[in-house]
């Protein structure tokens, strides 16, 4: 029997560059190999073989697999042939088949015949007389002759030993076996699928393993809308995705692979042109499905109704997921419009709408910090402690500590933010918002020659203060940071080009002197400055222009314009960078130290040195640079 430790070491033994190089032309490209795509038509390289990994990929098809899977894929050998062709170049034996083994897997194949011939009987009956009543159904659907042929739909009669009848030459325990029929006792056993239209559900290689029947007579209350077959050794529904034989090819030209929550679901999304969807078979999505899902794209697409019962469902999902969860690897959401589901959204709006809709997915994190939040009223503090330790108890599932560790960093940061709102400043709020309350928070990513929201042509300009902008500048903080700030606003008015290659790095550091903002905005709107409208832009937006009195005490070599040029400019941009760089390195130091006064390990306490070691560095830096040219 071929053990998953004994397939790992082939794959070990074989060096993927050199199987693949035999007959697609590889080039060097650093720690991997590139090449024209083998699986198809491409001018530049797109396909990859990594050696270290083991795997080749395509980021032009999504062509993915092993040694294997190349061996099957494009040489176009069975399995096993593969395997031992593989296994004579590296040497290793074959393992012998267990005698139990064998027996099981000949038994597997005597189902196999027995549910194509069921198939072929469903198919058959849907074509007859008493098929009429399903044929209308599918018609109502929108299903097309060809939709109908190409998932196999069919009907199951009525009569209770129908299915017994067509398929005589099997005898009755392997028909109860492959869960076609139903023994009980002191009765004579019975077809498990009468008067319903009929779905063959495949594996992987698209061999028919079970069925799923929805009911079509009207006003049977006591009986399930839909029925599947039930475990056989055929067919387990926690490791089965239906459609998954269809799909894979499909999310290989996509780079995509879509989860709804039922076979016509998939077959409506099929019908509209979205082939790569697949659906579990009346379970929530299971650790193996989603395993599964991974061997074939990294970020599969759950798609959920916008019901209650759909919002279950994904937070299902997301609970199962998150202890499997690892690099690269995660799962993307997307709710449905309240009350439609994939089929009801193309009938209504058509297939563009429902790929708009997964162009929307969100990632597992953000639909994690949204259930919790809004799961029940935070209006005390109580209550918005146990939102933390409901999203803590979240991230001690996760096994990947990388990944937990930023999810738990991400987490309370939105926590903090959410729990803890930054208090506004007075000055500001007596005018138009600068753009730098609330940490930045509300200013949106710096994009050059777009007019932000500190843009004095579009929010007209911020009142004067009566204050002095030295007095503003101590309340922002104080100390030798405001003095930098200053100081780096007059080397901007002698070297005004260097604002704009720093322009993002300042727009997103919290509370500094809202005179940047207006810089910012001038710059957004008008792109280079001159040095002489410098002074100007900030008096006609109602502030001061930065005065020797602000750093007074400390000397730079770039406030007053005489120094060499290249190094003048230079020192500014180094202290740009301690300006934008230092409140970061606050931050993530105060996230440390509170860490690791709640889970004190070695870890947290080797982090919070780490930090304080940089931000001392930073210090010391920052006092060089003062000391340096004082008088």
């Amino acid at each position: 029997m071929l053990t998953p430790q004994w397939l790992d070491q082939l794959r070990a033994r074989t060096t993927l560059s050199a199987l693949i190089g035999r007959s697609v032309r590889l080039q060097k490209a650093g720690r991997e190999h590139r090449a024209c795509c083998p699986f198809h038509n491409e001018n530049s390289p797109s396909f990859y073989v990594n050696d270290e990994k083991g795997f080749y990929h395509c980021f032009g098809c999504g062509a993915h697999g092993d040694a294997i899977r190349w061996m099957t894929d494009h040489q176009g050998l069975a399995f096993m042939d593969a395997v031992k062709e593989l296994a004579g170049e590296a040497g290793m034996d074959v393992p012998t088949p267990d005698p139990r083994a064998a027996k099981a897997a000949e038994k597997r194949d005597s189902l196999h015949d027995v549910m194509a011939a069921a198939q072929a009987f469903f198919e058959e009956s849907l074509k007859g007389a008493e098929g009429e009543k399903a044929r209308q159904y599918l018609a109502t659907r929108g299903f097309n002759a060809h939709t109908v042929e190409r998932f196999g739909f069919g009907f199951a009669p009525e009569g209770r030993q129908a299915l017994k009848s067509a398929l005589s030459r099997f005898p009755e325990p392997m028909l109860i076996e492959a869960g076609l029929r139903i023994a009980v006792e002191e009765r004579d056993p019975y077809d498990r699928f009468r008067d319903r239209l009929m779905l063959p559900i495949a594996d992987a290689r698209g061999r028919v393993i079970a069925f799923g029947g929805r009911i079509l007579a009207k006003g049977k209350t006591d009986a399930p809308k839909y029925l599947n077959s039930p475990d056989t050794p055929l067919f387990d529904k926690g490791r089965t995705l239906y459609n998954l034989h269809r799909a894979a090819p499909a999310a290989r030209q996509t780079g995509r692979m879509v989860v709804v929550e039922g076979y016509m679901d998939v077959i409506a999304l099929a019908a509209a042109g979205i082939a790569d969807a697949v659906a579990p078979l009346g379970t929530a999505l299971t650790e193996h499905q989603i395993e599964m899902l991974w061997r074939h794209v990294e970020m599969p697409i759950l798609c959920f109704d916008g019901d209650a019962a759909g919002q279950r469902a994904a937070m299902r999902a997301v609970t199962r997921a998150l202890p499997l969860l690892r690099p690269a690897h995660s799962l993307r959401i997307v709710r449905l419009p309240e009350g439609l589901d994939p089929d009801d959204l193309i009938k209504a709006r058509g297939p563009a709408a429902m790929e708009a809709v997964l162009g929307e997915s969100r990632s597992l994190l953000d639909v994690l910090w949204e259930h919790e939040r809004d799961a029940l009223p935070l209006e005390t503090p109580e209550a918005k402690a146990g939102l933390k330790a409901r999203l803590l108890a979240h991230v001690e599932t996760i096994a990947h500590q990388d990944i937990a560790g930023l999810y738990r960093r991400e987490l309370l940061d939105r926590f903090s933010e959410f729990a803890y709102p930054r208090r506004e400043n007075r000055w500001q709020n007596g005018g138009q918002n600068t753009g730098f309350q609330n940490g930045g928070a509300n200013r949106a990513p710096f994009q050059p020659g777009r007019k932000g929201p500190w843009n004095g042509r579009q929010n007209g300009p911020a009142p004067s203060s009566p204050e002095s902008i030295a007095r503003l500048a101590a309340r922002f903080g104080g100390g030798n940071r405001d003095a930098l700030s200053a100081a780096v606003l007059a080397g901007l008015f002698h070297w005004p080009e260097v604002l704009g290659h720093h322009a993002e790095a300042i727009a997103r550091t919290p509370d500094l002197d809202p005179r940047f903002g207006v810089l910012l905005d001038c710059w957004d709107a008008h792109g280079p400055l001159e040095s002489a409208e410098l002074a100007t832009i900030l008096t006609k937006n109602g502030v001061e222009a930065p005065h020797s009195t602000e750093y007074a005490g400390i000397r730079f070599g770039f406030v007053d314009g005489r120094g060499e040029p290249e190094k003048a400019r230079a020192e500014l941009i180094q202290a740009i960078q301690l300006l934008t760089e230092l409140p970061m390195i606050e931050q993530a130091l105060a996230a440390a130290t509170e860490r690791h006064e709640r889970e004190f390990t070695d870890e947290t306490f080797a982090e919070q040195q780490r930090l304080r070691e940089r931000k001392l560095e930073f210090d010391k830096r920052l006092r060089q640079m003062t000391t340096r040219h004082a008088s």
